[in-house]
């Protein structure tokens, strides 16, 4: 093994470590065609590995993953979008970012479209890069969420930020939000109404960034954007498609005054009250919310296995030293 070799090895193996995997099963001979793949060498060994050929991108200052296999909606592979266009101009940042701004100080603020607001200190819109090409939506905020007004800057929002370094990225460079903007009492999971009700202004703010992948965390964020009523567990894993409203669903009475608990296209509440573009899909991953991986630790390998086919779609790499 080459020092070169050795040293991006070390590299990714550090990364693993980072979000908490500290043992990785496998021959020498897996080590040393991982390691090849990430060195973008060995053409011939990486060619004759499961998940294909070394990826032809790579990011300045990074080791591109290896791409996985072209595949259609539902794969755990896929390529990058087609037609990947340049990431806005400084311009466009700072339109995007006074289009959320007017979207948060006119409509999401003063907003008392659920009983949420009652209990609220303060509604938490999101923070990011206006021009992210990755959105993470989560379900709602915690207790320092609805303290500081910031999504994700709880214990949570501590492990989201080591999953987001292990891409190789940094919070400025991803945008971090959730369906619904006021905390939900005791941090509990919100309800039907309460996503129905919040729910447009998600779809806002992905419309206003237009990002290049949306990663879901946790089921009621995955559930609303698919539409869906699978769990998480059946969801996570492989790649879906999220196809923005049309029109927004409406909450219809049913004999107990609640929407049914699922959100899907099953329910007939929402699939006949909501028409969804078939157009402008945009590429999401759903896996397990953070919060979720600290009862359950040893899940995180399963939601690393998720980011690393994200980050393998979208070209992005392992940072090396120097």
């Amino acid at each position: 093994m080459t020092n070169a070799l050795r040293k991006i090895l070390i590299q990714h193996l550090r990364t693993e470590e980072l979000f908490g995997i500290r043992d990785v099963p496998m021959t020498v001979t897996q080590a040393l065609t991982l390691g090849r793949q990430f060195a973008g060498i060995g053409a011939t060994a990486a060619n004759t590995s499961p998940q294909g050929n070394v990826g032809s991108r790579v990011e300045r200052g990074a080791v591109s993953h290896p791409t996985l296999p072209r595949g259609a909606e539902g794969d755990r592979g896929g390529s990058p979008k087609a037609g990947f266009a340049p990431r806005p101009s400084n311009a466009s940042a700072e339109a995007n970012l006074a289009r959320l701004k007017i979207l948060d100080d006119s409509k999401v603020k003063g907003c008392t479209h659920c009983e949420l607001h009652s209990g609220r200190t303060q509604t938490v819109f999101g923070q990011g890069s206006p021009t992210a090409r990755i959105i993470f939506v989560g379900e709602g905020p915690g207790y320092e969420e609805d303290k500081q007004g910031l999504a994700f800057v709880g214990p949570a929002g501590q492990l989201l930020t080591k999953m987001i370094i292990a891409m190789g990225l940094t919070r400025d460079e991803v945008y971090i939000c959730n369906v619904v903007k006021c905390r939900p009492p005791g941090n509990r999971t919100p309800s039907a109404e309460e996503i129905l009700a919040c729910s447009p202004y998600l779809h806002e703010q992905i419309a206003i960034i237009q990002p290049e992948m949306i990663i879901a965390l946790g089921a009621p964020a995955a559930k609303t954007l698919l539409n869906t009523a699978e769990s998480i567990g059946k969801l996570r894993g492989r790649f879906h498609q999220y196809h923005p409203p049309i029109s927004e669903p409406r909450a219809q009475a049913t004999g107990s005054g609640r929407v049914p608990q699922p959100l899907g296209r099953g329910t007939d509440e929402l699939s006949a009250s909501a028409a969804y573009s078939t157009v402008n899909a945009t590429p999401l991953m759903p896996t397990y919310h953070p919060a979720y991986l600290l009862r359950n630790p040893d899940d995180k390998r399963k939601v690393w296995d998720d980011l690393q086919l994200v980050m393998a779609r979208m070209g992005l790499g392992v940072k090396t030293a120097g």
